[in-house]
């Protein structure tokens, strides 16, 4: 069997899934975690699965989430649907509930936080429930696994018996009349492409162009219907969709009155808005953003995880350095011996070191996440968007993609408009990702070792700047228009799950090490090869001899402006095209150093002025290969995604240009 797990979004869905399936999917306190559908097997029910569908607030066809939900359920025909409810918030909860309901699909209703509704004084009258909504309904609270087994018993009962909801009727009057009139007018027409008459009904009411496009209505059929909707609107004076929102919400106010003792503001809202009051205060919410992130680039990389990346180093050092030994000892041939300490070594072991920095930066970031801050911050940053004419809800994406652009090239999937999603697509690269790290990291360490923080957050800040400048480039140009009205809700602040935070650090550092030994192995190998044999595959003496080193001058006069015109730093900039992490091995190789030796072999090939412009360069210029096939997928264009390399590319070019070319007139 096959069930569908649907619900609002931020009502406990993936931490349900998560108890459901014994899966570790990662939960956030945030709006719009899943972007697509995931599924797994139900714990102790082998052949049982459960489809964790995206969070939606009703079955109309507008946002991707909504169109994802819709079509899942309409086109795979699941055995049974799970609806988890917010028992917090049940009043706007049940308005979806209602919509499935009309299914016609075996459902149950999990109505979790019930131990938030106890523990402020509420109560939930769960039989009358039942009895009202003719579905199954379990109370349960999924962070604390309560009442998860009884929801699997009754759920796979309900789908085994193909017991189907035994009411689908909860309108009345003028409503009442248009859908059963247009239910009867369309009957065989939905029974043709599978869907249930009532709920193609309801849909047809409410001016569902899709579900309107899908029956093939005949000219006279579309006016019958258009007639039914016409005097329910005079005989109701309101439009069709006020006129069904009404109905549900008058039986979903009759049914809470009589079902639930509301207990009074909860601790947790109170306590929320309390903080609420400072953290989006007018004229404070942004400077109180901008010192948290200073704080978290402080600890990051001047106190916690720079001293645990370069107590990593330290030991990858003696590694090396064993390693190299007991080879020489053995007696091993020397070309091997270069490719083992010189090749591997040398470009893995240099990308290594930084796990601890991303992993400590991650940590701050999902404690942000998690306790609900980041739906603040998408919420202030609202005003300051629409200037360059995006929404709050494109923030969401960008703050993914300080992680890695190829989710949050992904998660502007959620944007309603397509205007929206392909100029949020265009700015996202420019938030600089964690792959960046390790290229940032060395080269403080290497110039400006008693700024590393404050370099850190010029570059971070440097991304999102170029990146508001490029949005107001497009407004004015290729993306003329208004953003969409931008909707979200705000959680109450959490404290942060220990496994939440957990399998977040666990994904990002599995993440990090998979890169390391497959991608950036693979280019290091390469690399080496290419630095150490000439054309005529014969080992040379000295690197500048050898073949990429030819390629490197080929290319070296380009950025020769820019101040990096030495032939290793342009070469290392091209195998950051596969990955970024790759720029500091292929430098590690290029200049025959390992994780220690890398910062002092920087200073001898750059100067501090060309650093500081090859940092603006890495930070800007296009990014990874996968990266840039997410944009192609999702763009579903090829010159698309060759845009975004060509224009991050120029713009790279152009600013690092700047950098150094304005730095020579005061550095000489």
């Amino acid at each position: 069997m096959r069930f569908a797990l649907a619900g609002n979004q931020n009502c406990g869905k993936t931490t349900l899934f998560n108890q459901l399936t014994g899966s570790n999917q990662h939960v956030g306190n945030f709006p719009g975690v899943t972007v697509d559908s995931k599924e797994g097997t139900i714990r102790g029910h082998k052949n049982t699965s459960v489809v964790d569908l995206p969070g939606i607030y009703s079955l109309s066809p507008y946002t991707h989430e909504e169109i994802v939900t819709r079509d899942f359920l309409l086109q795979h025909h699941p055995d049974g649907i799970i609806n988890i409810v917010d028992a917090t918030n049940i009043e706007r909860n049940l308005y979806l509930s209602m919509q499935l309901i009309e299914l016609g699909i075996p459902m149950v209703i999990a109505l979790n936080m019930m131990d938030e509704v106890r523990s402020n004084g509420g109560t939930i009258k769960i039989s009358q429930l039942e009895e009202e909504l003719g579905v199954p309904v379990v109370p349960i609270s999924a962070s604390k696994n309560e009442g998860v087994d009884e929801l699997i018993d009754r759920a796979i009962k309900t789908a085994q018996a193909k017991q189907k909801p035994k009411r689908q009727d909860f309108c009345s009057g003028a409503v009442h009349r248009a859908i059963h009139a247009v239910a009867h007018l369309i009957e065989d027409h939905a029974e043709r492409i599978g869907v249930p008459a009532r709920f193609a009904a309801t849909k047809l009411v409410a001016g569902d162009q899709p579900m309107l496009d899908s029956l093939g209505l005949s000219d006279n059929e579309k006016d019958m219907v258009e007639h039914s909707v016409t005097e329910m609107e005079r005989e109701l004076d309101t439009d069709r969709q006020a006129a069904l929102a009404d109905m549900r919400y008058n039986f979903i106010d009759k049914l809470v009155a009589d079902s639930v003792v509301k207990c009074g503001e909860s601790r947790e809202h109170v306590r929320s808005v309390k903080i609420d009051n400072i953290l989006t205060h007018k004229y404070f919410a942004i400077p109180i953003f901008l010192l948290i992130m200073l704080l978290i680039f402080w600890l990051t990389f001047g106190v916690i995880g720079s001293a645990l990346s370069d107590l990593l180093a330290g030991g990858i050092s003696l590694l090396t350095d064993a390693v190299s030994s007991a080879l020489t000892a053995y007696g091993i041939n020397p070309v091997v011996h270069s490719l083992v300490i010189d090749g591997v070594f040398a470009g893995v072991g240099s990308v290594l070191s930084f796990i601890p920095t991303i992993v400590v930066l991650f940590f701050f970031l999902s404690l942000l996440e998690d306790s609900g801050y980041m739906a603040r911050v998408a919420f202030v940053m609202d005003k300051l968007l629409r200037k360059i004419g995006l929404s709050g809800r494109s923030f969401v994406p960008m703050l993914i993609g300080f992680g890695c652009s190829v989710p949050a090239i992904m998660a502007t999937r959620t944007l309603s408009s397509k205007r929206d999603q392909k100029m949020t697509i265009l700015l996202t690269p420019f938030m600089s990702c964690s792959a960046k790290l390790p290229i940032y990291g060395m080269f403080t360490m290497a110039f400006f070792p008693h700024y590393r923080a404050l370099v850190m957050i010029s570059l971070y800040v440097l991304g999102m700047l170029i990146g508001i400048l490029s949005g107001l480039l497009f407004k004015k140009t290729i993306f003329r228009g208004k953003p969409v009205p931008f909707v979200m809700e705000l959680p109450n602040y959490r404290l942060p799950s220990p496994k939440s935070v957990a399998l977040l650090l666990w994904d990002k550092a599995k993440d990090f090490l998979t890169r390391a030994f497959t991608v950036i192995f693979l280019a290091t190998i390469i690399i080496w090869f290419f630095q150490t044999f000439d054309t005529r595959l014969n080992v040379v003496d000295s690197s500048a001899d050898s073949m990429l080193a030819s390629i490197g001058r080929f290319i070296a006069p380009i950025f020769a402006p820019l101040g990096f015109g030495d032939w290793r730093a342009s070469t290392a900039l091209i195998t950051g095209f596969t990955a970024k992490e790759a720029v500091i091995s292929t430098l590690a190789v290029l200049t025959g150093t390992n994780t220690a030796g890398l910062p002092g072999a920087l200073t001898q090939i750059l100067s501090p002025l060309a650093a500081c412009s090859f940092l603006v360069f890495t930070l800007l210029y296009t990014p990874c290969v996968a990266a840039i096939n997410a944009v192609r997928r999702e763009m579903n264009s090829r010159a698309g995604a060759l845009g975004v390399v060509v224009y991050q590319t120029g713009v790279a070019w152009l600013a690092g240009c700047l950098v150094y070319q304005i730095g020579s007139l005061f550095i000489h």
